[in-house]
């Protein structure tokens, strides 16, 4: 906790906004997408989505393949406490939803499922969008899966198990997929495990699937000293050519026509 709370005081030091920020790629991002406070039809959707889960007094058996929570220690877990406690927030939710949205993602990949509430967000942000996500825990899988049936999230694929095994198919079958195999995936969402080493891992595993105008989130990219030192080396890769460190997220684009920047931005 100690760790955290002294990066974001140096995050605060070195952050900006809109203005300052050169890149009109960026600008646009930061100004169309990222502060964008208009309401969108599918907010009210993505409210409900989480408040359903809120009201559950179910207990399910938690099987944890990665760093775990900082908040939630029991195997044993309230369907309600970790949606309160260990899902995305709304703010972040709806801005997930608008970066899909914005940047026409319509191949995404997704580590890390939990209770499906970041998935529901990229699905309401694109309903066009095909989702494949990973989850660990057959139980929370179960739950989103559920989730999903009830708000007729169809173009969603839960893959149940460890990513050691799920990732590598899933990449192929998203690769068999498409007509050019190394421009498979729009956009990855990186929240399925909080350690550095498994981190750099998936990010080198997804790489060969990436085209020009692909996008990789990283969630919670200041957990941990180890997950800092993962961010750092994914935003120095030659391949990555524009980061954007938002605290709770790392950003990363590939556009071989934008010369490196890191940027670092408040929202």
């Amino acid at each position: 906790m100690l760790f955290q709370i002294a990066s974001y005081f140096k995050f605060l030091v070195k952050s900006t906004n809109q203005h300052g920020v050169h890149s009109p790629f960026v600008y646009n991002l930061i100004t169309k997408c990222f502060y964008d406070k208009k309401q969108k039809k599918w907010y009210s959707k993505l409210i409900n989505y989480r408040q359903l889960l809120l009201q559950s007094d179910k207990i399910i058996e938690v099987t944890d393949f990665g760093a775990g929570s900082k908040t939630l220690k029991s195997q044993q877990r309230k369907v309600a406490t970790i949606a309160k406690n260990a899902g995305i927030s709304i703010k972040r939710a709806k801005l997930l939803g608008r970066m899909v949205s914005y940047l026409h993602a319509d191949t995404i990949l997704e580590i890390g499922t939990s209770l499906g509430i970041s998935s529901a967000a990229m699905s309401f942000g694109n309903p066009k969008s095909k989702i494949a996500t990973l989850e660990g825990c057959p139980k929370t899988a179960d739950i989103a899966k559920t989730s999903f049936k009830h708000f007729n999230l169809s173009t969603i694929e839960v893959i149940i198990g460890n990513f050691t095994n799920t990732l590598p198919a899933t990449l192929k079958q998203l690769s068999d997929n498409t007509t050019d195999s190394k421009d498979s995936l729009d956009l990855v969402y990186f929240d399925g495990n909080h350690q550095k080493e498994a981190t750099l891992d998936y990010f080198e595993q997804c790489l060969p699937f990436i085209h020009n105008d692909s996008v990789f989130i990283f969630d919670d990219i200041y957990w941990s000293k180890g997950m800092q030192e993962a961010w750092t080396h994914i935003k120095k890769h030659p391949k990555v050519t524009v980061s954007i460190d938002t605290f709770y997220w790392g950003i990363v684009f590939f556009r071989k026509e934008q010369e490196k920047e890191d940027f670092v931005i408040r929202l």
